[in-house]
């Protein structure tokens, strides 16, 4: 184990693919995923991931939906750091899917490549990474860089050479999407190695390597997201009762291998967040 922070860790509660009838603990309305992340952050989550839906669980990227969400979390869990989505679901427009930094919220992600989803294609050319960039940046947000695969992270360092991506740079390293890169842990050990030794990173697996790669972040040094938006089930074929339990289960691994989970300051301070 290397000397390292505290583990931070993200819950990603919602997301725009994972519906109830994959598994009923998704949260759709405002009241259901300020519950969930207040259970979260209880658990030991410090950053909620947050993607909303209508409510016949349609993903939206809808302005004042996000508003009711967030006002809905801040009244339960005021010391959480939400991030919001800016991916939204396939196909949606620029406009629609940077309706949520108008909010100005403290953080949100930003997908820097285009790649296959399954049988859909994920679109972010420059021009549209761009404009996502250049909308965070007027509005004061904090962006995490979203890499699916190894060219994510040439882009982001070509736009953070560029002024586009502000420093310090922070990484979460999304692995194992169908048509992206897979999720073992020599695809974590090579992104690891290409991003600049300054910068913080997290890893999001998705299925079936979401706890396996949250163990070797652990013992690598980085940072881990789980939630239901990336992975429905605990353990082969058992559902999840939320995304609580699944930080919880990275909590016990943190404490297993003796790593400390960050309290909400010291996840502020480790991804350059300063209170508002």
């Amino acid at each position: 184990m290397i000397e390292r922070e505290p583990l931070v860790i993200t819950a990603a509660i919602c997301g725009a693919e994972t519906m109830k009838s994959s598994n009923p603990a998704v949260p759709y309305t405002a009241a259901e995923l300020a519950a969930e992340a207040a259970r979260c952050f209880e658990e030991g989550a410090r950053v909620i991931h947050l993607h909303v839906r209508r409510p016949d669980g349609t993903p939206t990227q809808d302005r004042d939906t996000f508003q009711a969400a967030i006002e809905a979390i801040r009244r339960v869990a005021p010391d959480v750091i939400i991030q919001t989505s800016t991916g939204g679901a396939v196909g949606m427009t620029v406009d629609e899917r940077t309706q949520p930094l108008e909010l100005k919220p403290e953080f949100c992600t930003l997908t820097t490549g285009t790649c296959n989803f399954g049988d859909e294609v994920f679109e972010n050319s420059f021009p549209m990474i761009r404009s996502i960039a250049a909308k965070a940046n007027v509005n004061g947000v904090r962006m995490e860089i979203e890499a699916f695969d190894a060219g994510f992270v040439d882009n982001a360092l070509r736009l953070a050479k560029e002024g586009v991506i502000p420093a310090p740079l922070h990484f979460d390293f999304v692995l194992g999407v169908p048509g992206a890169m897979t999720g073992t842990d020599d695809r974590l050990d090579f992104m690891r190695s290409i991003i600049p030794p300054e910068a913080t990173w997290m890893v999001a697996g998705v299925g079936r390597f979401e706890l396996s790669l949250a163990a070797a972040a652990i013992a690598r040094g980085g940072h881990v997201r789980v939630g239901l938006e990336d992975n429905s089930f605990i353990s082969r074929g058992v559902l999840a009762k939320g995304s609580w339990e699944l930080v919880a289960e990275v909590r016990k691994m943190a404490d297993a291998a003796g790593v400390p989970v960050a309290t909400p300051e010291q996840a502020r301070r480790i991804l350059s967040i300063p209170r508002r």
